[in-house]
């Protein structure tokens, strides 16, 4: 009987020495709360990783800026074939063959709000500047203009885009590419100084600038 009751106590020492073993180790950490320790760190990598994500891909928005930038500075040297290389040596404003013309003036075109798409009702103003030039056998520098809202480095972007957009349409016109060279102020030139929707309307636009070779 005695020898029956110490087997049991022994029995019941092992077993709770194993469940202590079990929930504790020696400094008496619980390895759940360990396990939970773990995955919270893992989730902080995560983050870490994503955060990462967010540099890289803001600094490629940011390169993709300057690269657009640097081209529409570039296309100042002349226009720019489906090749991107200048089909003019230079500018007509820089070069003394050309001189500008004083008597004939043209409505701006305008822009929406960071776009670069010719609204209907802007079109006539492009095609009233198309007939001049084929009439006359004069040139043309297309001016794209921004309001001051962005960067410097978009809104020269913009402006070049903005003054492509309506090149593009006086050659659909019959405008020879060799008489239409394009140039970008971005914000440098407004119109109409103001921080108002009535100030930046007016300065999102494309303005011609007509010369004419010297006999």
């Amino acid at each position: 009987m005695k020898s029956s009751m110490m087997m049991t106590v022994a029995v019941c020492g092992v077993l709770a020495f194993a469940v202590s073993g079990c929930r504790y180790d020696d400094e008496g950490v619980n390895p759940d709360d360990l396990a939970v320790s773990t995955d919270v760190g893992t989730d902080g990598a995560d983050v870490n990783e994503d955060a990462a994500g967010k540099d890289v891909a803001t600094e490629d928005a940011a390169a993709n800026a300057n690269a657009n930038a640097a081209n529409a500075g570039a296309d100042i040297d002349g226009i720019k074939g489906d090749d991107g290389v200048p089909a003019t040596g230079r500018p007509f404003d820089q070069d003394p063959n050309y001189t500008r013309c004083t008597d004939v003036a043209f409505e701006p075109v305008y822009f929406g709000f960071d776009a670069s798409n010719l609204a209907p009702a802007e079109l006539a103003k492009i095609e009233a500047v198309a007939k001049h030039l084929k009439e006359t056998g004069r040139v043309v520098i297309v001016e794209g203009n921004c309001d001051e809202r962005g960067s410097n480095e978009y809104n020269l972007s913009l402006g070049e885009i903005r003054a492509i957009a309506i090149r593009d349409y006086l050659v659909t016109l019959g405008v020879d590419t060799q008489f239409v060279q394009t140039k970008s102020y971005g914000e440098e030139k407004p119109a109409v100084v103001g921080a108002n929707e009535g100030a930046w309307s007016k300065n999102r636009r494309g303005e011609f600038a007509v010369f004419a070779k010297k006999q």
